[in-house]
């Protein structure tokens, strides 16, 4: 017994990608001026090929060319794409609807046809023609499924589908790495509740890119400054470091610098103490491709890890750059509770073999911490031996948990001899 015919639609159905024009391009043929054919063919070929005069060996003509194939297609680009309902047949079709539907890994997202009242009828030769737009979020396969109902003259429902897959690749690799500020030479200070972000981003397409932008947007504890541009007198201008050219190569690598800095507590101009994992922000990335289809991605959220300064932070806020031997100098700390009690601080200077000697009294009260609070101390030092020197000894302990808090390498100073100075 034989299986039963599918019956032969009146309507056909034609898919084509709308990605932007390129100009053509060429091998150039070179001829040298004393060939006897030389001059006659380039005359002949240079039109046909859309070249200019005077630029037969430029591989790139001056002509448009269609898409000849499906292409490429980058996360964060817009996928659009011509769909076209054909009436091949000689009989009258009524009530069509098109459907289509994009079919990713994780859902399935209605493009057009929801909604939309049937097209009443459709004539011989005639069509029906949408065009279908949609940013691409996610990566990996991709199937565009368009669906096509309609009734005969005879009142006869028919339905058919057609399925078109593609593959949707990554566009940029953006790798980032958090810098914690140590010491700040020119401020002489330590500003350990600044990060530094640095962001690197890699074309890994195939053709240029244009980057529009590349911004940074902070969560709500942190506050951020660009350090993207040319500073001129500590007044930041609009010229970036990378200079007027802002196209990526493919394979290319920009590096991108951000330093966040946690906001104040409220009433107060101390800034919050972060601990643990937090969020840091997004990376808002925006670019065009060599013929103007624009493309954005958005990163995930940025997680850093606190350093772990226990129930007790100690931090150098003022410092000379250099001192001369065997004269005392000062130093300024301050010491940030970490810890959600009240605290009771007793400092303890320790002298080690390291070239510095404390001078003044070890072992004093400092009084009562509260959570979060912070207070500042100034500290006496004397050098002894010349050369790079690294501050260390100062103990904390809580004396109500008889807890003790070792501090060591806090800062780094230079001590050299009068003779040297002078």
């Amino acid at each position: 017994m034989e299986a039963p015919r599918e019956k032969e639609h009146l309507l056909s159905l034609k898919v084509m990608r709308l990605p932007k024009s390129s100009f053509i391009t060429t091998t150039p043929v070179l001829f040298e001026p004393r060939d006897l054919a030389g001059g006659s063919i380039i005359k002949d070929i240079c039109p046909n090929l859309g070249l200019d005069d005077g630029m037969q060996h430029f591989s790139v003509g001056q002509l448009l060319m269609l898409p000849q194939d499906f292409g490429s297609i980058y996360l964060g680009e817009t996928f659009s794409s011509y769909v076209s309902v054909h009436n091949d047949s000689q009989h009258v079709v009524k009530d069509i609807l098109l459907k289509t539907d994009l079919q990713t890994s994780s859902q399935r997202l209605t493009l057009s046809g929801a909604g939309t009242p049937a097209h009443l009828e459709l004539k011989q030769a005639e069509c029906i023609d949408e065009v279908i737009h949609h940013e691409v979020k996610e990566l990996g396969t991709h199937i565009l499924v368009c669906a096509v109902f309609y009734n005969t003259q005879a009142g006869e429902s028919m339905y058919f589908r057609k399925f078109f897959k593609f593959q949707v690749l990554k566009p940029l690799d953006v790798k980032t790495k958090f810098y914690n500020a140590e010491y700040n030479a020119i401020r002489r200070m330590v500003q350990s509740n600044e990060v530094y972000l640095e962001a690197q981003i890699q074309n890994i397409t195939q053709s240029p890119l244009v980057m529009e932008k590349v911004l940074l947007e902070p969560t709500a504890e942190y506050k951020v400054k660009e350090l993207n541009t040319i500073e001129t007198n500590g007044v930041s201008n609009s010229e970036s470091t990378f200079g007027h050219f802002t196209y990526l190569n493919p394979l290319d690598t920009r590096q991108y610098l951000y330093c966040l800095k946690a906001k104040p507590l409220p009433g107060t101009d101390k800034p919050a103490v972060i601990k643990g994992v937090s969020n840091i922000g997004k990376l808002d990335i925006v670019w065009k491709t060599s013929m103007g289809e624009r493309g954005r991605l958005q990163t995930s959220q940025l997680q850093r890890m606190a350093p772990g300064y226990g129930d007790v932070k100690l931090n150098v806020t003022s410092i000379p750059d250099s001192i001369t031997i065997e004269k005392p100098f000062q130093i300024k700390c301050r010491i940030t509770s970490c810890c959600e009690r009240t605290m009771d601080l007793k400092l303890v200077l320790n002298n080690t073999e390291n070239g510095l000697m404390w001078l003044g009294v070890s072992g004093r009260q400092l009084g009562k911490l509260g959570p979060g609070s912070s207070m500042d101390v100034e500290l006496t030092l004397l050098a002894t031996i010349p050369g790079l020197q690294s501050i260390s000894g100062l103990r904390l302990t809580d004396t109500y948990l008889k807890r003790t808090y070792e501090h060591d390498d806090v800062a780094q100073i230079f001590v050299y001899s009068e003779q040297v100075g002078a």
